[in-house]
């Protein structure tokens, strides 16, 4: 009966794995009720490991090539199971097969701004994202780490661990580049390299090498990207006043030119000739004004009544021509009286 049962056995002669290219990091080989043969071969291709387990501890470990099994290339096995002398009988065991390639075009990316320390603005908020790869270094770390006992494990089984711990040392990576916030879009490679140097100790505590990171962008949340850009505005108006207002008042001429294109050549030429004059009326004002922060600002320089005149005249066809409201035109009308007076 017992020959029986021996000759009815199945038994395994050749041990390999084909990788089907679905992100399968780490594969079970399927024994069900088989034994390994006495001298079988394992083939392990290039980018792979082989791992026996026996009864849950893990044995030997195999790279690339082809090995004939016996006790001389099962040595820890061979320990595990008290084989005192060569075995001739087949023998069961896991084996597991890891893949050791990289893992390219991994995404990872703040789903939440983060909020990290400035030393310009103190602290911001800011999203980030971009690429990373990484491989398996250490199967046995690995399998009792992460993939256990299971028959197959994949990438999209571990993205999210892996992005997580990505996130985790954003902050970490932004205070050891020491990369204000403003430098940190002209330096994203140097960010890059400081954050795969942040995360690389986390990813080898699973058996896993971080090759590379790479970031395709960083930003601020829209609300604080708004209030940066007026910050922004004035250290430029702060740096040459006199040039802003004569772009504002360049970019606001052909305004006044259209409307008063409805009173033909001399209305237009009025009403150019109005906007400069107002321009020149907002330029002079803005810089006294600054001028005198923390300051008594210099008395105006008296005006001429017939200019004061010729500007009440203009305001007034503005005002007709409906660019001005009513109560703009009664504002400036009450300021320029009142330097007549």
């Amino acid at each position: 009966m017992a020959l029986m049962d021996f000759i009815k056995k199945q038994f395994i002669d050749i041990i390999q794995w084909t990788e089907a290219g679905d992100g399968t990091l780490a594969w079970r080989f399927p024994m069900a009720d088989m034994e390994i043969q006495n001298g079988g071969q394992l083939v392990v291709r290039e980018s792979q490991v082989a791992v026996f387990v026996n009864e849950g501890k893990l044995a030997d470990v195999f790279g690339p090539g082809t090995h004939r099994l016996t006790t001389q290339t099962l040595p820890v096995l061979t320990y595990l199971k008290n084989w005192d002398k060569l075995f001739e009988s087949p023998f069961k065991s896991d084996v597991y097969f890891f893949s050791t390639r990289q893992q390219i075009d991994q995404r990872w990316g703040t789903s939440q701004p983060v909020a990290i320390r400035d030393k310009d603005f103190g602290a911001v908020r800011l999203r980030a994202f971009g690429n990373y790869a990484y491989r398996i270094q250490d199967p046995k770390a690995f399998h009792t780490q992460i993939s256990g006992t299971r028959e197959r494990y994949t990438t999209q089984e571990l993205e999210g661990q892996l992005r997580g711990l990505m996130l985790q040392h954003i902050s970490d990576a932004v205070a050891s580049s020491g990369t204000p916030f403003l430098d940190l879009a002209a330096n994203q490679v140097e960010f890059a390299a400081a954050l795969q140097a942040a995360t690389a100790p986390a990813f080898a505590a699973l058996g896993l090498e971080l090759l590379s990171v790479t970031m395709q962008n960083v930003s601020l949340p829209e609300e604080l990207q708004k209030i940066l850009d007026q910050r922004i505005g004035m250290g430029i108006i702060g740096q040459n006043m006199g040039q802003f207002v004569q772009y504002q008042t360049a970019q606001a001429i052909p305004e006044f030119a259209k409307g008063a294109g409805s009173g033909g050549i001399a209305g237009d030429a009025m009403g150019l000739g109005a906007g400069v004059a107002l321009g020149q009326t907002l330029a002079q004002t803005l810089g006294q004004g600054l001028a005198g922060v923390g300051a008594a600002a210099p008395a105006p320089a008296a005006s001429k009544p017939e200019d004061i005149v010729s500007l009440l005249e203009k305001l007034g066809d503005l005002k007709a021509k409906g660019i001005l409201t009513d109560e703009e035109f009664a504002a400036k009308k009450a300021d320029l009286l009142k330097k007549l007076g």
